[in-house]
């Protein structure tokens, strides 16, 4: 074989070399461009799993602090059906101390008053240290806390002013365990 045909035949055969580098570089190019395509979705999904966990943890969080309020308020309002039931107790009280009042009487009247004076304070101030005070019944009739069961006619009040108290109304932390019943100026 001659110098031009050995040369002829490693040119085809480089030739040959070099396209078919070519053509697995084209393969490699393909794998690279399908691997970036995958890389991408891959950081989107990681992106949406992100947002999800994020979420997620921001409702569990907001559920946390609704299920401590929920307890502190039912921890706060769990005596107030005892407190309810206490104040006919209250009411009992007064009753007894205004009749009281009516009976003049000897030295054992007179401690018997004390007595129950004194029971009936220390009740209230139990009460007050629980949260549970009386309404207040000065002034301007409001629906939040009074309720009007009589009407009367007076020159020395505006209309829609208290005139009298009929039984005292107590609230509980802000709570209102019982409106007070009074009666207003038509």
């Amino acid at each position: 074989m001659s110098k031009k045909e050995k040369s002829d035949k490693t040119q085809e055969q480089e030739t040959k070399e070099i396209e078919e580098f070519f053509e697995e570089s084209k393969d490699v190019e393909v794998n690279i461009d399908e691997e970036n395509n995958e890389l991408q979705e891959c950081k989107k999904e990681l992106e949406e799993y992100k947002d999800k966990y994020i979420r997620a943890h921001a409702e569990f969080d907001n559920m946390k602090k609704r299920l401590e309020r929920d307890k502190s308020t039912a921890v706060s309002f769990a005596n107030e059906t005892f407190a309810k039931d206490l104040l006919s107790v209250i009411d009992s009280f007064e009753s007894a101390i205004a009749s009281m009042d009516q009976i003049e009487g000897d030295e054992a009247v007179e401690k018997i008053k004390e007595g129950v004076s004194l029971t009936y304070e220390q009740l209230k101030k139990v009460l007050k240290k629980h949260g549970v005070e009386e309404v207040a019944n000065e002034g301007v009739f409001d629906p939040n806390f009074h309720q009007v069961v009589h009407q009367m006619d007076s020159d020395e009040h505006q209309s829609g002013e208290i005139i009298q108290v009929l039984q005292k109304g107590y609230v509980m932390k802000e709570r209102l365990l019982r409106p007070a019943m009074v009666a207003t100026k038509k």
